[in-house]
């Protein structure tokens, strides 16, 4: 039997690291929450919203090998916030400090501070939001995001810090992390007329930025910073060993994220998570890029919103779980039918503005 030796001892290794990479599973987090709101999927928002994607995820993806061409779809995503008007809306650019790049070379983070001044009422500088883009890392702005960061300071009140952190695959996955950290620490002390401490303090994101919301307030705990008063994830990834159910059975119903992801669910899930590895410099199960696997215990009161027809959707129900058993305080609510960050359709879906009101009453039950 000795000779099975050189061939079981690297089987043995490449197991155990590769349950490594896994992490806990997940799936004793698994819980049947029913719907919060269903809707009405023959609907004509859905009807429209459902003939949008197609042209403007599903048939730029056609040809191409893992989707669209990144160049390409960061133009588009752009687009949604330059051809669209925002009355008393003001939006000014704004620059973090984030010292030193990898080459020595001083770099800020870039942004924009939303503020709205109109029928009386102006944006309160001493409450805000920091803001966080989705785009699955690669694409988006504070600019394609307005429609969203819009509605949140016209909806609370609020200042929202919109921030540009570094995109892939230019930047390695944790530069996103850095930067949301830095931005993170800056707005506890820098308003939109200048340094002065926060006195309201709410963090959000979507998707990806979703993810990013959840990761830094884990980090703003650990590091003993001021915690946030309220913490919003839109849809988010919190799971970066892809181990969710409705990663695979959500597949023809989520049409914006299909096209990026309909070849990856092929890949059997150990391959995955090397190549997650390799990808991600550390850990797929790392509580820095899939927040689930940390310690989800003593965090700010958390809304998640998700739709039960995306991938995503066990993302944030495996969560939410896990989170309210550690004893924090997150609320998920629950659409049907709804694509994959709806909240952003508001002039297409009715269901985007009542999501998007849910989320203001839910930041004002929090002192907004």
């Amino acid at each position: 039997m000795l000779f099975l030796l050189p061939i079981a001892a690297p089987i043995a290794v490449l197991y155990g690291a590769t349950r490594f990479l896994k992490g806990e599973n997940l799936s004793k987090y698994d819980e049947d929450i029913p719907v919060t709101f269903d809707c009405d999927p023959d609907s004509d928002g859905l009807k429209q919203m459902n003939a949008y994607l197609y042209e403007n995820f599903e048939k730029p993806a056609k040809g191409h090998s893992g989707g669209e061409p990144v160049s390409t779809k960061r133009e588009r995503f752009e687009q949604g916030g330059l051809t669209r008007d925002f009355p008393g809306v003001k939006f000014t650019p704004l620059s973090i400090p984030a010292g030193q790049n990898s080459s020595g070379e001083m770099r800020d983070i870039g942004g924009e501070w939303v503020t709205v001044k109109k029928r009386g009422k102006k944006s309160d500088p001493d409450k805000r939001i920091l803001y966080i883009h989705g785009g699955a890392f690669t694409v988006g702005s504070c600019i394609s995001h307005r429609p969203l960061t819009s509605k949140l300071a016209e909806m609370t009140g609020a200042s929202v810090c919109a921030i540009n952190y570094r995109l892939m695959p230019e930047h390695k996955r944790m530069t996103s992390v850095e930067d949301s950290r830095t931005a993170y620490k800056w707005i506890l002390e820098n308003g939109p007329d200048g340094p002065f401490s926060v006195k309201k303090l709410a963090v959000a994101g979507d998707s990806a930025g979703g993810n990013l919301t959840l990761s830094t307030i884990q980090w703003a705990r650990n590091e003993g910073l001021r915690p946030a008063d309220a913490v919003v994830a839109l849809s988010p990834a919190t799971d970066g060993t892809f181990s969710g159910p409705s990663i695979r059975e959500n597949i023809s119903t989520d049409h914006m994220l299909r096209p990026m992801v309909k070849d990856l669910v092929k890949i059997p899930q150990s391959i995955l998570l090397w190549g997650s590895l390799k990808q991600l410099g550390v850990s797929p199960s790392n509580p820095s890029v899939s927040p689930i696997f940390g310690d989800l215990a003593d965090l700010p009161p958390t809304l998640i919103q998700a739709s039960s027809t995306e991938i995503l959707y066990d993302d944030a129900r495996r969560y939410t779980t896990k989170a309210r058993a550690a004893g924090s305080d997150v609320k998920l609510q629950t659409w049907s039918n709804m694509p994959h960050v709806w909240q952003i359709f508001d002039t297409m879906l009715p269901e985007a503005n009542d999501a998007l009101k849910e989320i203001a009453a839910f930041l004002k039950g929090h002192g907004f």
